[in-house]
C-alpha cells in the first residue's frame, strides 16, 4: 500500500475529517469481492494519488463500526481486486 494509504487508514481510525466529499459512503460489494454482508456494513475512503485532479482509482474499504473496522482493505484497481490491511 502506498504511503498515501498509510495517511488515509490514519483519518479513518481518527474518524476525519477526510478530504474528499464521498469518504464515508457506503460501499456497496457488487463485485462481491470482499465477504458478503449486509448493506451498509462497507465504507469506502479515497487514497489520494499525486498529480491526480480528481479521486483517482485507489480506495480503502472498511467494514464495522467507523473508527473501530473489523476488517480494511485496499484496492489500487477500482475494485478490481483487494488487498487484506493488517494493522
Amino acid at each position: 500500500m502506498p504511503a498515501q494509504g498509510g495517511q488515509t487508514y490514519g483519518l479513518i481510525i481518527r474518524g476525519g475529517p477526510f478530504p474528499y466529499e464521498k469518504d464515508g459512503t457506503v460501499f456497496g460489494n457488487r463485485e462481491r469481492l470482499l465477504p458478503i454482508k449486509s448493506r451498509g456494513y462497507y465504507r469506502e475512503y479515497t487514497v489520494a494519488t499525486p498529480g491526480l485532479s480528481h479521486r483517482g482509482t485507489r480506495r480503502i474499504v472498511c467494514g464495522g463500526k467507523p473508527r473501530e473496522p473489523d476488517a480494511c482493505y485496499y484496492t489500487a484497481d477500482h475494485y478490481a481486486s483487494f488487498r487484506r490491511i493488517v494493522p
